[in-house]
Parts: structure tokens; C-alpha cells; sequence
């Protein structure tokens, strides 16, 4: 399932992951380091939501 940080729109995509930040394509939002946050804007994961 794919997130979307309720501040500044990016979309966090698991296929995809975040390989510029450390993280794996494949990695769940659930199984992210906790110390992830988001790369454009930089709001923690509390500020994402499920994207439909």
C-alpha cells in the first residue's frame, strides 16, 4: 500500500522504496527505519496517510 505525506503531497511507494534516503524498493511503509522522514519535505511518518 502505497502513503502520501498529508503535507506536501509525496507519495511513498513500497515497490519503490527510497534507495536516495537508505531504503530498500520492497520495504513496507510499516517496516521503515524509524528515523525516516519524508524526503521532500521532511514530516515524520506520523504525517502520512493510506493512499487509495
Amino acid at each position: 500500500m502505497k502513503y502520501v505525506c498529508d503535507l506536501c503531497g509525496y507519495v511513498y511507494d513500497p515497490e519503490l522504496g527510497d534507495p536516495d534516503n537508505g531504503v530498500e524498493a520492497g520495504t513496507e511503509f510499516a517496516n521503515l527505519p524509524e528515523d525516516w522522514v519524508c524526503p521532500l519535505c521532511g514530516a515524520s511518518q506520523d504525517d502520512f496517510s493510506p493512499l487509495d
